[in-house]
């Protein structure tokens, strides 16, 4: 489980095949604090620590995930967002992620207003039961809420911290993002689902 606080930016510098699936290495400020076996999200998807150094942390990407977000597309220069898995005894901020993506979406635009930049995310329609206009969702990792909300895209507002510690410092149109709805609005979904099924 996250909470969707980027703790550090980190940058792929190393991609390579494994028959179906691919390894990648992280350069990353938290390598000498982490452990083997230990999950970390990047880019919103929760991966596992096959190896890690002073400077870089390994994981391997399976053709699943791959198939379903955009860790696939991740070359060498790539900066991706990293969260350890929260502790039971930390304080907890953001909002409730399991680093499972539902849907992969792309930047629509990305619009200044003095310090603040308005970044509007399309999204694949079928899941907008999934988000609400002040909710939270989970974008490449980051725990943000939604400010506008149509039926194909949502707009957010990103503050200042936020845009300087976060790989959205480099988004523009086109950009692919990871989306991970709000677990909570999820399961709501899913019973009013199983709901009308019952009724008809």
């Amino acid at each position: 489980m996250f909470t969707g606080l980027v703790e550090s930016v980190g940058e792929i510098v190393e991609s390579v095949p494994t028959g179906a699936g691919v390894r990648v290495r992280i350069a990353t400020t938290l390598a000498p604090e982490l452990t083997l076996g230990e999950s970390v999200m990047v880019n919103g998807v929760c991966l596992t620590v096959i190896a890690h150094d002073g400077s870089a942390l390994h994981a391997d990407i399976g053709p699943e995930t791959l198939k379903v977000t955009t860790l696939g597309g991740l070359q060498p220069g790539h900066l991706v967002n990293l969260e350890r898995s929260m502790r039971a005894d930390s304080r907890f901020g953001g909002h409730f992620v399991q680093g499972h993506v539902d849907a992969v979406g792309h930047v629509v635009a990305v619009t200044p207003d003095a310090e603040f930049h308005t970044v509007t995310v399309g999204y694949p329609p079928r899941f907008a039961a999934n988000l609400i206009h002040r909710g939270s969702i989970a974008v490449d990792g980051i725990s943000l809420t939604v400010a506008g909300l149509r039926d194909d895209a949502f707009d957010l507002m990103i503050i200042p911290f936020t845009m300087a510690h976060t790989s959205l410092r480099h988004a523009v149109a086109g950009t692919p993002v990871n989306l991970e709805f709000d677990m909570v609005g999820k399961y709501v979904a899913r019973t009013a689902e199983l709901a009308t099924r019952t009724a008809s």
